[in-house]
């Protein structure tokens, strides 16, 4: 890059579908150490919250990171509005542990929703790592889906899956992975990134066919080293921190339903806070 940035700097922004962005940041010493699987905590102004976003790619030579995510409550809305040119108080990282990358076989990668974003780097390194890549997206609608054609591009067996049926298959991505081990599709491994209810599902398919199933948890997220508590997790009747023992971890060992309750327990002041907005 020619032009001089500075740390922090949003250097690019798009729209990639209704509510879901993207923006390339320059944050050079980040951009040097990020590896697939790690993530970033954002602070956007000094009474703002930090909030977690997974690093979708990184360019070590121009020094800059690029995160996509879905403007979803106060703080996620507040970044949308950011511009380019325009510089975001604090980023933290990479944070996590990343993916482990090998060669396992045939891999398959599923990515619903937004966490399509999230499951691009991680099906894109086990790609150049030698791996047959099954990938599997979906969304609510088309208007929703996002890097199409960037995962399309990588994969050996591509497939789409809408909730409408308005593009590819219509249904859940967990129906279409259930279709592909019923048709005795060969699978060594999975990797899926989504909602919390799908992560769940894909683990609950795959458990009776001994299938290693690797999920990206989103728990609530504070200070993303460990001290603070917020986002531990239940891991084979264990407490675990998911900054700093995952963000991965077996599916078949998620206790997901104390996950979801404990996703669900500051709604009612994350809608406060949106409607603060209006």
């Amino acid at each position: 890059m020619s032009k001089i940035y500075e740390n922090n700097e949003i250097i690019d922004k798009k729209d990639l579908a209704p509510s879901i962005k993207l923006m390339k940041i320059y944050a050079p010493l980040i951009a040097k150490k990020a590896k697939p699987g790690n993530f970033i905590i954002i602070r956007i102004h000094e009474n703002g919250e930090r909030f977690p976003l997974t690093i979708v790619d990184n360019d070590k030579n121009n020094g800059t990171i690029t995160i996509i995510f879905q403007e979803v409550g106060k703080s996620t809305k507040l970044l949308g509005n950011m511009n380019i040119g325009q510089k975001i108080l604090d980023i933290v990282g990479p944070l996590g542990n990343p993916t482990n990358i090998e060669n396992y076989g045939n891999v398959c990668c599923i990515g619903g929703g937004v966490g399509v974003a999230c499951i691009y780097p991680i099906a894109k390194a086990l790609k150049e790592a030698g791996n047959k890549l099954i990938t599997i997206i979906g969304a609510r609608n088309s208007s929703l889906l996002i890097l199409e054609e960037e995962l399309k591009n990588i994969s050996d067996e591509f497939y789409v899956c809408t909730d409408d049926g308005s593009k590819g298959f219509h249904g859940f991505v967990t129906d279409m992975l259930k279709k592909l081990l019923n048709e005795k599709k060969k699978i060594d491994i999975v990797y899926a990134v989504g909602p919390a209810i799908m992560m769940k599902a894909v683990s609950e398919i795959t458990k009776p066919y001994k299938i290693k199933t690797i999920v990206s948890l989103n728990s609530i997220m504070v200070d993303g080293t460990g001290m603070c508590g917020a986002c531990r997790i239940e891991i084979n009747g264990e407490t675990k921190f998911t900054c700093v023992h995952g963000p991965e971890f077996d599916g078949h060992k998620v206790n997901f339903d104390l996950l979801l309750r404990r996703l669900k327990m500051y709604e009612k002041y994350e809608l406060e806070a949106l409607s603060s907005l209006k």
